[in-house]
């Protein structure tokens, strides 16, 4: 089991830092998909904050300070569902399974972490 969470985390963080860093190089399919479900672009640089502090906080997880690992699973739960909800608002259905994916990751980084 701990492999499963090691393994599911990392790739989560790796995923995560790697969509961080988009946000902040405003990478075209970044800003194409903001503008499509209505997240203004001002939003961006705090929105890869966000995404940098949640993998940072798994990697300090993985690192030994568990809480510090289900906080930050738990908003990066939050805030992928956030973005599904953005999709699903503006009914952008093309790239959901995008924030799904993330999402999921997410949501398996936590399970993992509290059946630790």
């Amino acid at each position: 089991m701990f492999a499963a969470y090691v393994a599911v985390t990392v790739v989560t963080i790796l995923a995560t830092a790697g969509i961080a860093v988009a946000d902040v190089a405003r990478a075209g399919f970044v800003l194409a998909n903001s503008a499509e479900v209505g997240v203004p672009q001002a939003w961006l640089p705090m929105l890869a904050v966000l995404k940098g502090a949640g993998a940072a906080g798994l990697l300090l997880g993985l690192l030994g300070i568990r809480l510090v690992g289900v906080a930050a699973a738990v908003g990066l739960v939050l805030f992928f569902a956030g973005a599904l909800f953005a999709h699903v608002r503006a009914r952008v259905f093309h790239n959901i399974a995008f924030p799904g994916g993330y999402f999921a990751l997410a949501a398996a980084s936590l399970v993992l972490v509290l059946g630790r």
